[in-house]
């Protein structure tokens, strides 16, 4: 699994309606945007950053830092392509949404077990 982004939990509890992309951007610290971002990925399999740009309205450093983000989290893989001309570029897809889902339960069930063990660890005095 991708290493341990920094959860913004609280932000969840705060909401009690939350959307699919406000769990996922709480659960797995990420930004609205590069939530927004992984969602269109998932249309838009083996995509380029310069592919990306115009369904995401973002220019390309925004959405390169996105991809970064995304692929340090383990939500998207990316693949080398060599260029005809010399060079490569990077294809993106993300990955599949029935396994990032599991990893959002994973994830929820750790965080409530860690405050499950605070509780009972409580002791008054």
């Amino acid at each position: 699994m991708a290493p341990d982004p920094e959860h913004r939990l609280g932000e969840l509890m705060e909401s009690s309606n939350p959307s699919f992309e406000t769990v996922m951007s709480c659960v797995f610290g990420i930004e609205p945007h590069e939530t927004r971002t992984y969602l269109a990925l998932v249309d838009r399999p083996g995509s380029t950053i310069d592919e990306l740009e115009g369904p995401l309205e973002r220019d390309r450093s925004t959405i390169n830092r996105a991809m970064t983000t995304l692929y340090e989290r383990g939500l998207v893989r990316r693949d080398r392509r060599l260029l005809d001309g010399g060079g490569y570029v990077y294809q993106y897809t993300a990955v599949a949404l029935p396994e990032v889902k599991l990893m959002l339960h994973e994830s929820l069930d750790l965080w409530t077990e860690m405050v499950h063990d605070v509780i009972d660890g409580f002791a008054s005095e």
